[in-house]
């Protein structure tokens, strides 16, 4: 999908210097990668501590 974007010439060029992504395509796309694996990452921490797993470690590796 083609779009049009105006975004601060200084910022991508620095987002291509930092990961050497050699395409502002390629910088975006992860970037906007990056940003969702993020949020999924920040839904899951929302669990801790909720999940109650009552199993026992030990009878699961056969020791």
């Amino acid at each position: 999908m083609r779009t049009t974007l105006d975004l601060p010439e200084e910022l991508l060029a620095q987002a291509m210097k930092t990961t050497r992504i050699q395409t502002k395509t390629k910088v975006i796309i992860t970037a906007l990668e990056e940003l969702i694996r993020k949020s999924k990452l920040s839904e899951i921490k929302n669990y801790k501590g909720k999940v109650d797993l009552d199993m026992d470690l030990d009878s699961i590796r056969g020791r």
